[in-house]
């Protein structure tokens, strides 16, 4: 697939190639900014300044240097807001396509005591950036980033502190050029037809089924802490039915010398357990676990861990106060089970994008509330981030509703022989480093995915997954690891190495389109052939099709909502034997309709939502629901009022 973009050189792509290759991920922790006794944030949100590099070769900013002046001096800008994809908040179509470097800009002013206290730290940190981000802070570069799903961030104390009451200037260029060995990957290609295409033609080729919005897409905020301070801390927990084991690390930067003390209080307030030092363990009796939803009547429990550190430094005394959230859970998995807390889980849940009229990937809290709301409303106990990490504030409320996440990496379209060379996977391990450390502490976060329909056929394809799967079990022994095949493939090269076989399949749409007769058959064929191949649970990650909001046909016909139904209803009588089995779980393609690239087979992007892109339920979307709460009530765990409650959600 494609999108256009036009009048670029080739120099514009070989100066994002020549940043790429970065080989280890950027040192230390990545704790969610908070509010605490010794910390405070200040959120950047809004309207920035904006402007598109349309030179020939998409390098007039770095050949003028338009982050040495405010970016209104370089030329013509436009408002931008924050967090969003710049794409669709224009008219102008050359936007909505643009391939290359932009460029934001925003002034601050920051309080006189973030700048007063020579032991005072100041970070700046985005939530997320697509795809390649180089930052500067009055003109000097803080920090640079690969990938358009995870944070990063920069100490900017030495800079921002010089000059109290003066607003600093953070100047942002972004570039979304997708490469063979970027995650995603992508390729550019060049028209060289001179009777058919404009001078220095070229389009954007991508390998996934999704529009590649780009923007700064999550929240920019900064934040202070001492400059001794709580750099990272790690959480695994063990449980029986009567003591649950909380094992932490905590890492101190800025001074060997320090104490730690540390609380969970449970949510009333309550110290159920303390502990001193950078590693130890917490006892904690008759514990409360985190249970998924439609699993307990009190899904989603969690506990407040408070790190407290001191230190003495140049005769002052420091303090840092950290609070993380903490969910006691376990989850194991066995040839035919999915156990969380001992007991079999079913994923009956869906697959989701991030994705919304005119905000494209942009956070957008209502639309989260909306989402969420739907989710329980449908019954739905988990979800898929395919196809890349999603914002941590969108984890933050799995953890808090008890809704299991599938945590899948960037790696979508890896189709290309040379997407499996050793640059590609060096970058992918970088990319699993950065998201085990964001999502590591996270009760909801159940199994690691590491890519989603990969020619994992390919020769090379053995060692590359062997090598991310080893990658992702060693950096987190607690949780299996997985990766979404496609059916297409019936030699995979990297089913034995998971835990967990996800698979995806389309019968009757993408195979023999319009025959829903043919579903049972090959439906059970999958799943008998991929069990016996490899001996572990399945999860049917993927199934559905697309279907145009009041388009209607009976007998049912591909597109109509009927069709949509009708295919559900099939997979379903075969997901009813075989979960009795080893088919762990079910997760319908798509939450809701979201935007593509242009083609002939799409109109104004996927239709397989089950409801609308403005959220609207389909007729498909009512089937899910009957099916969803009838396998809740089944589960001996679930008490009756739940159902009840569903009506009201």
């Amino acid at each position: 697939m494609a999108a256009a973009g036009g009048g670029m050189a080739r120099a514009g792509c070989l100066l994002l190639l020549l940043a790429l290759g970065r080989a280890a991920a950027p040192p230390g922790g990545m704790l969610y900014p908070r509010d605490t006794p010794s910390r405070e944030r200040k959120e950047l949100g809004g309207l920035w300044s904006f402007r598109a590099d349309f030179s020939p070769g998409r390098d007039a900013g770095f050949v003028q240097r338009w982050y040495r002046q405010p970016l209104r001096q370089t030329g013509p800008v436009i408002d931008m807001p924050v967090p969003a994809s710049f794409n669709d908040i224009t008219q102008d179509p050359n936007l909505e396509n643009y391939i290359g470097w932009v460029w934001y800009e925003k002034e601050v002013l920051l309080p006189l005591r973030w700048l007063q206290d020579d032991h005072t730290r100041v970070v700046l940190r985005f939530g997320s950036a697509h795809y390649y981000s180089i930052v500067w802070v009055n003109g000097v570069q803080v920090v640079e980033h690969e990938g358009g799903h995870l944070p990063f961030e920069a100490d900017i104390s030495s800079i921002v502190q010089g000059s109290p009451r003066i607003p600093f200037r953070i100047t942002v260029a972004l570039n979304n050029t997708l490469t063979p060995h970027t995650l995603p990957p992508g390729s550019i290609q060049y028209m060289s037809d001179k009777a058919r295409y404009p001078k220095n033609y070229f389009v954007q080729d991508i390998r996934f089924d999704f529009f590649n919005y780009a923007g700064i897409h999550r929240p920019v905020v900064l934040y202070t802490t001492p400059s001794v301070y709580i750099d990272d801390i790690t959480v695994t927990t063990t449980s029986s039915e009567s003591v649950a084991l909380v094992q932490y690390q905590v890492s101190v930067v800025g001074s060997r010398s320090y104490s730690l003390s540390l609380s969970l209080c449970d949510q009333e307030g309550k110290v159920v357990a303390t502990g001193d030092g950078p590693a130890g363990e917490l006892k904690v009796l008759n514990p409360n676990l985190w249970w998924p939803y439609l699993m307990h009547e009190s899904p989603g429990y969690r506990y407040s861990l408070e790190v407290k550190m001191q230190a003495q430094v140049d005769g002052a005394l420091l303090e840092d106060v950290y609070t993380l959230p903490v969910g006691i859970r376990t989850v194991h998995v066995t040839s035919t089970q999915f156990l969380i807390n001992g007991r079999p889980f079913y994923f009956h849940g869906v697959n989701k994008h991030e994705d919304a009229d005119i905000r494209g990937k942009g956070l957008d809290w209502a639309l989260i509330a909306k989402d969420f709301n739907l989710l329980r409303w449908l019954g739905a106990n988990s979800f898929r981030t395919s196809h890349y990490p999603y914002a941590e504030e969108i984890m933050d409320l799995c953890d808090a509703y008890g809704i299991v996440v599938i945590d899948e990496c960037p790696g979508v379209g890896i189709k290309m022989l040379e997407s499996f060379g050793n640059k590609s996977l060096q970058h992918h391990l970088v990319v699993m480093e950065e998201l085990i450390r964001r999502d590591k502490n996270r009760p909801s976060v159940v199994m690691w995915s590491v890519a989603n329909e990969p020619a994992s056929h390919l020769p090379p394809a053995a060692f590359y997954f062997k090598t991310v799967i080893a990658h992702t079990k060693a950096l987190d022994p607690s949780r299996p690891v997985t990766f979404v095949t496609d059916v297409n493939y019936a030699l995979d090269h990297g089913a034995p190495y998971v835990d967990v076989i996800c698979v995806n399949s389309y019968f009757s749409w993408y195979h023999d389109p319009g025959h829903l007769e043919v579903i049972p058959l090959q439906l059970t064929a999958q799943f008998e052939n991929w069990y016996k191949a490899y001996q572990k649970p399945i999860i049917q990650s993927e199934y559905g099709a697309d279907s145009v909001p009041g388009l209607h046909s009976d007998p049912p016909l591909m597109f109509s909502e009927e069709y949509q139904k009708a295919m559900l209803k099939e997979y379903h009588s075969v997901f009813d034997k075989k979960r009795k089995d080893y088919v762990i779980g079910e997760l319908i393609w798509n939450f809701a309709d979201f935007m593509t690239n242009q083609g002939t087979t799409r109109v104004l992007g996927n239709k397989k939502g089950i409801f609308t892109r403005q959220r609207q339920p389909k007729s498909a979307a009512f089937v899910l629901r009957d099916r969803y709460w009838r396998i809740a009530n089944e589960s001996s765990c679930l008490p009756p009022v739940i159902a009840s409650h569903a009506l009201f959600l």
